[in-house]
């Protein structure tokens, strides 16, 4: 069992539910100082975190608008990995996640400037809103869990109950052609996060009467991250996440609540400063230059394996969304064959490391911390949580990968012997 088993999993679902809170009391109510948790906390919570009417219409407004538009707007059709216990089937998936993600903005921006809806209620509203957004989850975690086990369609169990629970017992839970757990990840958590960090850049320009060059630079990565998980859909159906990773509890929570409520802390903290953060003029053109030779190596090392994938399937079809980066697609690719079947590639960035996506995450992660300044620690939780995330999930990788291949895993590590930093990691 993962995550340290039953015990484990239940600390970790306590946990995620005190984190956002706790993040958001700390910048609105101490200064953005980590202060020890009180009695007086959990009072506080209760009275301004009670979900409203109008936190409750806008998390469900927003949640029921994008899946209008994942169900009914035409897109890239793609196909996933075949699926072992469904006879190698391979579902069909319709990727518009970067048409919706257009309407979606455009929507909000008329709705801003007409005055209709400013997105800085987002902000405003932001405690009703997480408690909404994590009774959510939990209602569709639970939903799932149950329907799936009724049907008979559950896959993989352990036998322990929270353990399951916490896992999942579906691999791909569908309501008519949205696929649930796609539609989570690729969709909601990253769009409603960088509508909160614009929410908070709104803010900010009402208070002090523009938009601080910090808070640019967070609207930038979280932008050009956002809009590359839409744009290469079609990439995301042949992840791990999908293809493998059950929808249980953990990956239903952290993309309808945990993601885009504790990633936005960052924002929060800068509209929410007194004095806005200033850097030098040397830093920013040095942070700008590092986020983007870290996102360019991101984008086109995830293409270039999931492409990879795809093609050996016969399911790659060349699709042109904004921006498309050179070397995405490695031509004639090396790669090593395996007595399990699999063939693993070390070509392209993938001949450098065998982390390369992982390594430009972090450090486009520590980015979004260093751009809040130094004064707090709030702003580097997520650096530090997201650094703990990458190295647990690289060494679960490392594990799964050894076991599957055995010998050829040893020869595989000759040919690409460092994991995140050549020569050094």
């Amino acid at each position: 069992m993962e995550f340290g088993g039953p015990i484990g999993c239940a600390l970790i679902i306590v946990f995620s539910h005190i984190i956002p809170y706790y993040l958001w009391y700390c910048v609105e109510y101490c200064g953005s100082n980590v202060t020890a948790p009180s009695l007086q906390m959990v009072e506080h919570l209760l009275k301004v975190a009670q979900p409203t009417l109008k936190g409750t219409s806008i998390y469900l407004g927003f949640i029921s608008f994008e899946a209008i538009l994942a169900s009914f707007i035409p897109g890239f059709i793609s196909y996933g990995l075949p699926l072992k216990h469904q006879g190698n089937k391979k579902l069909q998936y319709n990727c518009n996640a970067i048409q919706s993600w257009y309407i979606t903005l455009a929507v909000a921006l008329v709705l801003h400037f007409t005055g209709l809806f400013r997105i800085t209620e987002l902000i405003d509203n932001y405690a009703p809103i997480l408690t909404c957004a994590i009774l959510f989850a939990d209602f569709v975690s639970v939903a799932t869990y149950i329907i799936t086990i009724a049907n008979n369609r559950q896959y993989m169990m352990s036998g322990n109950l929270l353990y399951d629970f916490f896992m999942g017992a579906a691999l791909n839970p569908r309501i008519g052609s949205l696929d649930i757990k796609m539609f989570s990840e690729a969709r909601i958590s990253w769009i409603w996060l960088f509508l909160f960090t614009c929410s908070a850049a709104s803010k900010q320009y009402d208070v002090i009467g523009y938009v601080s060059i910090p808070m640019i630079f967070l609207i930038t990565a979280q932008g050009l991250y956002t809009n590359a998980i839409m744009k290469g859909e079609e990439a995301i159906v042949s992840t791990w996440d999908i293809f493998h990773e059950k929808y249980g509890w953990m990956l239903c929570y952290w993309n309808l609540a945990g993601v885009p409520f504790v990633y936005c802390i960052q924002a929060f903290y800068l509209a929410k400063k007194s004095e806005p953060v200033h850097h030098s003029s040397t830093m920013m053109v040095f942070m700008f230059s590092l986020l983007f030779i870290a996102y360019y190596i991101w984008d086109t090392s995830q293409s270039q394996r999931n492409f990879f994938r795809q093609k050996l399937e016969g399911t790659w079809k060349p699709r042109y969304t904004f921006p498309q980066l050179p070397g995405c697609v490695i031509e004639n690719p090396k790669y090593l064959n395996t007595k399990a079947g699999s063939k693993l590639l070390i070509d392209g960035w993938w001949g450098i490391v065998r982390k390369p996506h992982y390594s430009a995450d972090i450090v486009m992660a520590l980015l979004w911390g260093v751009c809040c300044g130094y004064q707090h620690a709030i702003p580097y939780f997520y650096f530090c949580f997201f650094f703990v995330m990458i190295m647990h999930r690289a060494n679960r990788d490392i594990s799964r990968c050894s076991k599957k291949y055995g010998s050829d895993w040893d020869t595989y590590r000759q040919h690409v012997p460092y994991l995140f930093i050549p020569y050094i990691f």
